[in-house]
């Protein structure tokens, strides 16, 4: 009997795991959203034929960023779990910087000194001694 080649060597292969995770990747929300807005709609739904898209790139799923063969392939994906899920997503707002500064707790400070300033140890320090002045009782002064 002669040697066999071992199969299925590429299970624990963690760059091809990286590989196809880069390449299946999609468009993230917040550039759907962008893409969603009139202008850049129609510029996307009227695009060149383009010979190395699925379907000639001429049947496209603005919300799912994906390509499709022809009508018929696009109409199933659009009943399809995926998209409805998709649609779902982009119903909320984009989540921005000013947002995410906000939850780390950073704020801009312009100098107006209109903004309020986020609760942080200092000022729940602050108010902490405020309570307790209020809670003791007056000091009695000795002649």
């Amino acid at each position: 009997m002669g040697l066999v080649r071992r199969k299925r060597t590429h299970c624990s292969n963690k760059e091809l795991h990286h590989r196809y995770k880069t390449k299946r990747r999609t468009k993230d929300l917040d550039q759907v959203q962008e893409d969603l807005r009139p202008g850049n709609r129609e510029r996307l739904l009227a695009m060149p034929v383009d010979e190395d898209l699925p379907g000639l790139g001429q049947h496209y799923c603005i919300e799912c960023a994906a390509h499709y063969i022809d009508k018929t392939a696009l109409a199933r994906h659009r009943r399809g779990r995926e998209h409805r899920r998709r649609l779902r997503d982009l119903k909320e707002p984009a989540y921005t910087q000013k947002e995410a500064e906000a939850a780390v707790g950073l704020t801009t400070d312009t100098g107006r000194g209109g903004g309020q300033r986020p609760a942080g140890p200092q000022s729940l320090l602050s108010l902490k001694r405020k309570n307790d002045a209020a809670r003791q009782p007056p000091a009695m002064e000795i002649e």
